[in-house]
């Protein structure tokens, strides 16, 4: 038997089991147009069909009757024999993939990356950088990290990093050459690096705080780009006003390379987070880097407290 049998076989038994075509692809963790494509590839390779469907209910048809009797075993004598030996596996291997956004990556990903390969020499890690909010079932990951208010109900959400401010800053060359607002007045006098969103093709507003309240401020736009890593870059050149969360440019302001603006007056975002199905988390590879990030964001934490 083929994977792709196999799995269409899945699916006809779940949506048999469940009584529904919804029912299944949430028992499932996956989307219902996946759920009908499954089926309708199933009776084509029969070459006939499964079920009646009405706008009511979901019915097996004779067919469906019979092949439902004479996989039902089979299917769960496999079913069996898989979990049996991944059981038996004593470590993580194959390939796990996540979606991250870039500024995420920065320093959440990216300073761990040759200590995770090391430790998991037969998982092979596939990070996707995308700042849009991705489906990971549609999509084919494993695991995603977002904003907290942008991850799914239905998702196993695992804090990594609190909420975070947005900063302000520029270089030392525009601090000197043009100067750094002191007040919201005088920020309107300069001129903003936007971000762009690829999905929406919006620009990110951008929020202040005043007086305890949250008031959405208009700039002129220097530059108009849709990576964070291209507002680093325009920041550092003297191009405007960048904005960034904190953690993703905390080193460069530490260090002087970038100049805080108006900090008195960051917006304050969500926490990040880790999401996943929760079926996705039984599979070694995935724990073993859902186990992986939690540890690092932990140290994370913890060296920043003695801060």
């Amino acid at each position: 038997m083929d994977g792709s049998l196999y799995n269409q076989l899945t699916v006809f038994h779940t949506v048999a089991d469940t009584g529904g075509f919804n029912a299944a692809a949430r028992k499932l963790e996956i989307s219902a147009p996946s759920v009908s494509q499954a089926i309708r590839s199933l009776e084509q390779t029969l070459g006939l069909p499964v079920f009646t469907r009405s706008t009511r209910r979901v019915e097996l048809t004779e067919t469906g009757r019979q092949l439902r009797a004479d996989t039902r075993g089979p299917m769960d004598q496999l079913a069996h024999a898989i979990e049996l030996t991944k059981s038996q596996s004593m470590h993580a291997r194959g390939t796990v993939r996540i979606t991250v956004p870039r500024f995420a990556y920065e320093f959440l990903i990216k300073p761990n990356l040759n200590e995770f390969c090391q430790r998991y020499p037969d998982v092979t890690l596939e990070v996707a950088l995308a700042d849009a909010v991705v489906d990971i079932v549609e999509e084919g990951f494993d695991l995603g990290i977002r904003f907290g208010d942008r991850v799914k109900d239905s998702m196993v959400a695992m804090e990594l990093e609190p909420k975070m401010r947005e900063a302000l800053f520029v270089s030392p060359e525009y601090a000197n050459t043009r100067g750094v607002p002191r007040n919201l007045k005088e920020l309107a006098e300069h001129r903003l690096i936007d971000y762009r969103f690829i999905s929406s093709n919006t620009l990110a507003p951008l929020r202040l705080r005043s007086d305890n309240e949250v008031i959405d401020v208009k700039l002129q736009s220097a530059l108009v780009v849709n990576d964070t890593g291209a507002m680093v870059d325009a920041a550092l050149a003297g191009v405007g006003i960048g904005r960034l969360v904190l953690p993703g440019v905390q080193p460069l302001l530490e260090s002087g390379d970038l100049v805080p603006v108006l900090e008195d007056h960051w917006f304050t975002y969500p926490g990040l987070y880790l999401y996943f199905t929760q079926k996705s988390q039984n599979a070694l590879r995935v724990r073993a880097l859902i186990d992986f990030l939690r540890e690092k964001a932990r140290g994370r934490s913890e060296r920043q407290s003695l801060d």
